[in-house]
């Protein structure tokens, strides 16, 4: 049992006894104390008044005393006004830091076979050109989600759902065939996402030409959209796709397996990855039909021109369609089929959609129809809703080809890391090959933590150098705190000093020793609450405070040098526990750490 709960029932007994009332311990307002106080932990005792019947001071007193004579690891308490600061004793902190150096895993919690199944959706690209910064942001925060999820005792499947079919995949086809010169990627030399993306711009490009024309010949924007030949092209395209015709369907294979050989280089360089991937052309028919049934039960209803619609007014929303009158699917209708086989593959408690907050609507509705057709987590399912992410230039469009792709970025994120490392001289002395793997390190941490340190929901711009400083609040300055503790245990080794983990249990706690230990030891509840709130950006600002305060003790307290060896183990021994939760807490991000920088 942990301290907050034994400091929870300890009050709740408190209260029975002092005051002859029941209290549920889980109700007891616990909370960490302020920076600015003394304390560890605080219990609020404003709605306990209504109990005691007495002044706030006096309730906390009373309160006080009773878990000071309860509980053996409270060595102290303090009251202002109505609020009981309680101080943890230097032997429990000491017990805390032993449980930390012999659990590599501290502050995670194993999943079992009763364990909740957590499905988490993530990247969600389209075959019609390469994955972008946005991607990033993306990838990022569910794969990070899904190792929250994993520490936080759920069994997890991360999946991904490919939209590798509709009139934006068919562009690329058609622009391909009329200007492609029957290039591929091993003619051209170039990733396979990367060339069928420069046919979805060339179709772009193109259209815009043709829609020009047709205004200078006096059409309105509308009706030269009508009148467009490409756009007729790309509809017959999609028909003919839809009919099951050899040879589109043959070039619709062939360019999407280019654009997935270059989607999996991309996953890899970000060292994410899925258990299941799912494709909208198989989810799309399957849709279609769960929605026919729901007309036949009388869920939907249909319009006089064929479409099926959802009446949503009872939920305070409005009307979605769910079929074109064609009998074609919408995106809310392939959403629903991949549900389905998704809850046919597994036995899903909680499913998670990492998708932008512009399609917040989008889920709000998905979430009624799937709990109306009868998927019993649809009224509880997530949308983890999350802002853009833009460069300092500004906002990216793909049709115009003024994305920042994802390869180009990783690649430009490893040449600034190379630059700067040069420029600070880290890595002098190490081979090329060594250099290059940790520029490479040193890169991705830069570019994953300082996406992830942000709160999901906002918006946020992504500046490349300003995410590679080695002393600012980045992934490289925690990576440059976790090898100065690899490299305290080498020095030591290199002079002979015992490196055992150990600490005297008489030993007494400078303030700075208890801090660092106090941060430790509150790292399980960070966990906890990074995997309740969906937050990646929780364990970031955390690992980001230990990190920082363990330079602050490294430059203002003697390790190595030390001379009384029992101060000096603890400090090794603390050391160590710093540096193992700050590896613990980059895992959580999908953040490597190297021994050295």
């Amino acid at each position: 049992m942990g301290i907050e709960q034994q400091i929870r029932e300890a009050v709740a007994r408190a209260i029975s006894e002092l005051y002859g009332t029941e209290f549920d311990a889980n109700n007891v307002p616990l909370e960490l104390t302020r920076k600015d106080q003394n304390g560890d932990f605080t219990v609020v005792v404003f709605p306990l008044l209504r109990i005691s019947r007495k002044k706030p001071e006096e309730t906390a007193k009373d309160i006080g005393e009773f878990l000071k004579s309860e509980l053996s690891s409270i060595s102290s308490f303090e009251v202002i006004k109505g609020f009981l600061n309680l101080s943890l004793s230097h032997s429990y902190w000491l017990n805390i830091l032993e449980l930390v150096v012999a659990d590599e895993n501290f502050g995670f919690t194993r999943a079992d076979d009763e364990s909740p199944l957590m499905m988490i959706e993530y990247s969600s690209p389209n075959t019609n050109k390469p994955l972008h910064l946005g991607h990033i942001r993306n990838n990022l925060l569910g794969y990070s989600l899904s190792r929250i999820g994993a520490a936080t005792g759920r069994k997890v499947v991360k999946t991904n759902i490919v939209n590798d079919r509709g009139i934006h995949i068919c562009k690329s086809m058609l622009a391909w065939q009329k200007w492609g010169e029957g290039q591929t990627p091993e003619t051209t030399g170039k990733k396979g996402d990367h060339l069928v993306g420069d046919f979805y711009v060339k179709f772009d490009q193109e259209l815009k030409k043709e829609l020009s024309a047709l205004q200078e010949k006096g059409l309105s924007k509308e009706e030269a959209e009508k009148e467009s030949k490409l756009m007729e092209e790309a509809r017959n395209m999609l028909r003919a796709w839809e009919a099951g015709d050899e040879e589109v369907v043959t070039l619709w294979k062939t360019m999407n397996d280019w654009v997935y050989a270059g989607f999996d280089e991309t996953y890899k360089a970000l060292g994410v990855d899925f258990d299941k991937i799912y494709y909208e052309s198989q989810t799309y028919t399957v849709g279609r039909d769960m929605v026919l049934k729901g007309l036949e039960k009388g869920l939907f209803y249909r319009r006089d021109d064929n479409s099926v619609w959802a009446d949503l007014s009872e939920n305070g929303l409005d009307e979605k369609i769910l079929l074109r009158s064609d009998g074609t699917s919408v995106y809310m209708t392939q959403d629903i089929g991949t549900a389905k086989m998704r809850f046919e593959d597994y036995k899903i408690d909680k499913m998670v959609y990492v998708v932008g907050n512009e399609q917040d609507y989008h889920f709000k509705v998905l979430s009624i129809l799937l709990d109306r057709l009868g998927f019993e987590w649809g009224k509880d399912l997530v949308h983890f809703s999350y802002g853009m992410v833009e460069l300092p230039e500004g906002k990216m469009k793909s049709r115009e080809g003024t994305v920042v792709d994802a390869d180009d970025l990783v690649a430009g994120m490893i040449d600034t890391a190379r630059e700067m490392s040069k420029e600070l001289g880290k890595l002098d002395g190490y081979t090329d090959e060594e250099a290059e793997r940790i520029y490479r390190t040193i890169a991705l941490a830069a570019l994953k933590y300082f996406i992830l340190k942000v709160d999901p929901r906002k918006n946020m711009t992504f500046d490349p150098r300003e995410s590679i400083d080695f002393n600012g609040n980045t992934g490289p300055f925690i990576q440059y705190t976790y090898a100065r503790v690899q490299s305290v245990f080498r020095k030591a080794g290199e002079k002979g000093i015992d490196t055992a983990l150990k600490v005297d249990a008489d030993i007494a706690l400078t303030e700075k020793e208890a801090g660092l230990i106090k941060l430790i030891g509150n790292f399980p509840n960070v966990v906890k609450d990074a995997g309740e709130s969906y937050s990646p950006a929780i364990v970031a600002n955390y690992v980001y405070d230990l990190a920082k305060e363990f330079n602050q003790f490294y430059h203002e307290s003697p390790i190595v040098f030390e001379e009384d060896a029992a101060k000096r183990s603890l400090r090794l021994t603390l050391s160590h526990a710093v540096g193992q939760t700050i590896k613990q807490g980059m895992w959580l991000m999908g953040i490597d750490v190297p021994e050295r920088m």
